[in-house]
């Protein structure tokens, strides 16, 4: 008679066709109670858990792991699983393999790469090798998720351990990496959002701003503060004119957050409440919302079918611009002088696009208010001085401000301000309170921090293209995004709203077409006077097309570039963002070409496009260290900008070279790094162990990615839309661009080879860390 099997009473037996779906998510494949295959006993002291200790050979002892035999279980018609115990598989995985402690498996790590699991079937009796850094980083990933779980031990499918990358890493973000990047400020999502890694005061009480003009919302908040005493949460309402230069200076050693559009709600008594509308972050240290992230964050939620999360997030905006004056760079006190790259219409018209049209009614009004927000943006933002240049008609990043911008590290500007505080005999902090204050005068310290912010607003913090000239410069990019605003506006007008759009708030309509004579005139229209139509919009398209072509395009060098309103002359700088003409639409058919043909293998590398060229760039030495936005590096909003671009002139082969080269290397990253999605990439050596100013974002977890970084998940999603079947099963065995093209290759790799640039993932990542 055999043995009876003793098991805990706490687990429950299920059959195989009623396990979960192997790819299902953590929550659904770890939840509920805990579960085991029945199955029959080899070992009566191995019943509940199965023993990893075995010390994989290799190296020397190579010979005696026993060989994979015919006979072994089958993958295929009998998919393996693996009975573990959770805590002591941690345990064993990070002391073997985990050589530089850093609690991932990569392929740095010097381990064995091999360990032996025990196997369902055979009550963890008998065992099967997992092999390789993929394999044993998921391995690393799925124990802590179940760890997340409360589990003890578990059953695992091989399969989670062996799948296609791409369908790994796509499915982490849609299921996972939104999740954990969804914040709401509110009672309930406060204690998360308030914390500000920026915040260089030293005091940490939570704070908040409220919109003046909303009594509701600064009650609701004082409810909170007298509900939740332990937050010590600190309510403040904001003045009318929240973004007075002079006022949000003197928030500096008081920095707060700042409030969001809310929804009311039963408060299930029988009541009402303010609820936050949820949003997404970009990630790691940034943990508020942000503008231009916003935007390719949201083009990643709607190929995941997340439209409603990307709809709040207009929300938002529009809320921003009522009360705030503009978008803001971020939701944070510092920020209130300050903008970033605008995105609104296309944002909102894409959305909308994808809303349910059987609600016709209530999607019609919720973009009227997009529209309506954005042409106040547009009027009192981005063609008001002193952004708009009235000689050229073209517009700058130049926003307001006074003093030193406070959410740097402390010690960010002290090689600039060091010499003008030994002129004063004074300390770098008693000269920075000094200035500060107004008490000491230093107009070229003003110009400095004026091109500085500039630089912030822009969103390309920062780059030698530029350094010290930023606020004075109509950039290439900020034009097609306004000549998109443009048209988007006029084309809602037409035909969204019957060619008539009554705008519902008071402000002042700058003079069209702009020039000196017309904006020295301090008298403005009102916006209430009259109804928006859309012959004016594309008068106002038009004409910035026109200026774009007289100014910023080169013909001779078959590329545009930014032009210095202060200089009157192109700047020379050649940036990737050139590009964004063609996702804008105001490239002609011949400019396209030629941008194509000509100057796209400027900019166009193995792992995507970088964001300028290296000869623009100039030498790179210890007095002149690298910056983020210049090259080698590759930034996920140059490539989507670029791919749909490509599309929308019908440059389809090329937008799918240049989206492969890209989820190329993210691939490989998560491959071998433990799943790792990085705000950035060095696109020459196809790594993100960059060392370039601030470090790369996203890339400090222990075990498991829990949120990737926004736009880089969104740039996956919407890269992955970009290539047919065959290039997806490309990427993900890791296929080269160049072995899978077979055009430039040869090329590139002699170029490579005769300059003794490596290619080859591991010895890139050493090369990183020895660096």
């Amino acid at each position: 008679m055999a043995p009876a099997v003793n098991h805990p009473t706490s687990v429950t037996f299920v059959d195989d066709h009623t396990h979960h779906h192997a790819h299902a998510d953590a929550a659904t494949y770890y939840g509920g109670v805990e579960k085991h295959s029945r199955a029959r006993t080899y070992s009566h002291s191995q019943i509940y858990t199965s023993n990893p200790r075995r010390t994989p050979a290799f190296q020397e002892d190579w010979h005696m792991r026993a060989r994979r035999l015919s006979h072994d279980e089958k993958h295929v018609s009998n998919p393996r699983r693996f009975l573990i115990d959770v805590e002591e598989t941690i345990r064993v995985v990070l002391e073997q393999e985990d050589t530089d402690g850093d609690f991932q498996i990569s392929v740095t790590d010097a381990g064995p790469k091999m360990m032996a699991l025990g196997t369902a079937t055979s009550n963890g009796f008998k065992t099967f090798d997992i092999r390789g850094t993929y394999m044993l980083s998921n391995l690393l990933q799925e124990l802590a998720l179940a760890r997340d779980h409360n589990r003890k031990r578990i059953i695992l499918d091989e399969t989670r351990l062996t799948e296609n990358p791409v369908d790994r890493l796509s499915r982490m973000i849609k299921n996972s990496f939104w999740n954990s990047l969804t914040r709401r400020i509110d009672g309930d999502g406060l204690e998360i959002i308030t914390a500000d890694p920026k915040n260089r005061t030293g005091r940490v009480q939570p704070r908040i701003y409220v919109p003046h003009g909303e009594p509701e919302m600064a009650e609701y908040y004082r409810k909170v503060a007298r509900e939740k005493p332990h937050m010590n949460l600190d309510v403040v309402v904001l003045p009318p004119k929240p973004d007075d230069p002079v006022f949000v200076k003197s928030l500096n050693s008081k920095p707060g957050l700042l409030a969001l559009a809310m929804n009311e709600v039963d408060d299930g008594k029988g009541g009402k409440t303010l609820k936050g509308i949820p949003f997404i972050v970009p990630g790691a240290r940034f943990n508020e919302l942000y503008n231009w992230d916003s935007y390719f964050i949201s083009l990643g939620l709607l190929v995941d079918g997340e439209v409603q999360m990307a709809k709040g997030m207009v929300d938002h905006f529009i809320f921003e611009i009522k009360h705030y004056n503009k978008i803001l760079n971020g939701s944070r006190s510092y920020y209130l002088c300050r903008t970033q790259p605008p995105f609104l219409t296309d944002m909102a018209l894409q959305i909308y696009n994808q809303l349910d049209r059987t609600e016709y009614e209530a999607n019609t009004a919720w973009l009227k208010r997009a529209i309506q927000a954005a042409i106040k943006e547009y009027h009192t933002v981005w063609v008001a001085e002193p952004r708009m240049d009235p000689k050229t008609g073209l517009s700058r990043f130049r926003p307001d401000g006074l003093g030193i911008p406070p959410e740097t590290e402390a010690t960010h500007f002290t090689h600039i301000l060091e010499p003008y505080a030994a002129k004063h005999g004074l300390s770098v902090l008693e000269f920075s309170e000094k200035y500060n204050n107004g008490i000491l005068k230093e107009p070229e310290l003003d110009e400095y921090f004026l091109h500085d912010r500039a630089v912030r607003e822009s969103g390309h913090d920062t780059t030698y293209r530029f350094e010290k000239r930023c606020a004075n410069l109509a950039t290439i990019d900020l034009q097609c995004l306004l000549y998109k605003y443009e048209v988007d506006i006029g084309t809602a007008i037409r035909e969204v709203f019957d060619d008539e759009l009554e705008l519902e708030e008071d402000f002042a309509l700058q003079p069209f077409p702009p020039t000196p004579e017309a904006y020295a005139n301090p008298k403005r229209e009102s916006s209430k006077s009259r109804l928006q139509n859309s012959d004016e919009w594309f008068e106002r398209a038009e004409f910035r097309r026109q200026q774009i072509d007289k100014y910023l395009w080169n013909e001779s060098k078959s590329l545009y570039f930014d032009y210095d309103t202060a200089q009157e002359q192109q700047i020379l700088y050649e940036s990737v963002t050139a590009f964004w003409a063609l996702w804008a639409g105001c490239a002609s058919d011949e400019q396209a070409y030629k941008l194509i043909t000509r100057s796209l293998k400027k900019f166009e590398v193995l792992g995507g496009l970088v964001s300028g060229t290296e000869e623009s760039r100039g030498k790179i030495s210890l007095d002149r260290p690298n910056r983020q936005w210049d090259y080698p590096y590759a930034w996920p909003p140059h490539q989507i900008m670029t791919w749909v671009g490509m599309e929308r002139y019908g440059y389809l082969d090329d937008a799918q070279r240049l989206a492969y080269r890209f989820l190329y290397m993210m691939t490989t990253a998560f491959v071998d790094f433990n799943g790792v999605v990085p705000e950035k990439f060095d696109a020459v050596k196809l790594s993100h162990l960059v060392d370039a100013e601030y470090g790369n974002q996203g890339i400090d977890f222990k075990m498991v990615p829990r949120e990737g970084f926004g736009w880089m998940n969104a740039a996956y999603q919407v890269g992955l839309s970009f290539l047919n079947t065959h290039m997806r099963r490309a990427v993900a065995t890791c296929t080269s661009p160049e072995v899978f093209f077979n055009s430039a290759a040869s090329r590139l790799s002699e170029s490579a080879a005769n300059s003794g640039v490596i290619t080859d993932p591991l010895s890139l990542a050493m090369e990183a860390l020895n660096l």
